[in-house]
């Protein structure tokens, strides 16, 4: 059964008085839960029965874990991607480790998807296994050149086949946006495949990045997470009137939420 039905969903204000009664929203507490949930799946991964199923109930998992935590959720715009009647190119900016466990709940229960990873995530110990057995596509971040190739020639590989792809056109994590680090390699996948390119806004410093480990840094329950899909955008020509619209959706929303919005 689909978790998400709506057109948006909300935490419910019943799991964050949970969470205050029982004293759940420490970073020890949630961090130690959360590698729980890494370790049984990164041995499922290794013995090779991590599949898409599992990768949508593992990210539901690492969601209501948040929530438990005193996370409050506020997501919409559910429509844009579950009405888009083929394989889509979803670009959003990247703030923390958050979206990368929540996003799979969230795009992969109802199609097919691969996402733009670096190459150090498919490396890592512990979650490297898991990242490895979604075959997504491996960047260098090294050679902007390079990247470019792969994305092109993997990224439309996949989508001819029927897989959506999800792309974070920025070169790390940052909780600030710059327009001006936002690359339009997604744009240009799009363009190239004749697919429909789907914008994602999102505000997640509620799991800040980490000092030591960038994906074990501590929560801070105060930061509610947002994230807004917008409407699927065409790509005409050589992209630059959508990749602008683009950085304006997320810049907007972004001060909306700054905003209190």
């Amino acid at each position: 059964m689909a978790f998400f039905t709506r057109n948006h969903y909300h935490t419910e204000e019943n799991r964050r008085v949970l969470a205050d009664k029982l004293m759940l929203g420490t970073s020890t507490y949630f961090l130690a839960r959360f590698l729980r949930i890494v370790f049984r799946n990164r041995k499922l991964a290794v013995q090779g029965k991590y599949d898409d199923d599992q990768w949508v109930s593992s990210s539901l998992d690492v969601l209501k874990l948040i929530e438990e935590c005193g996370g409050r959720f506020h997501i919409t715009g559910l429509d844009h991607l579950r009405q888009a009647p083929g394989p889509v190119v979803v670009i959003s900016n990247h703030m923390s480790v958050l979206e990368n466990m929540v996003f799979p709940g969230i795009l992969a229960q109802d199609r097919r998807v691969t996402f733009v990873v670096k190459e150090s995530l498919v490396r890592y110990p512990v979650f490297g296994p898991v990242m490895r057995s979604r075959k997504p596509i491996v960047l260098s971040r090294l050679n902007p050149r390079e990247d470019l190739k792969t994305v092109m020639s993997r990224g439309l590989e996949l989508l001819k086949q029927g897989s959506s792809v999800m792309i974070f056109p920025q070169s790390t994590r940052k909780s600030e946006f710059i327009p001006e680090e936002f690359n339009t390699i997604g744009v240009k996948l799009a363009g190239r495949a004749n697919v429909p390119v789907i914008p994602v806004a999102i505000k997640t410093d509620f799991w800040k990045n980490g000092r030591i480990i960038k994906d074990l840094g501590p929560i801070r329950r105060k930061n509610p997470i947002y994230m807004t899909f917008g409407e699927p955008l065409h790509i005409h020509g050589n992209g630059k009137e959508e990749h602008a619209r683009i950085v304006g959706f997320i810049s907007s929303e972004l001060a909306k939420w700054k905003g209190g919005g």
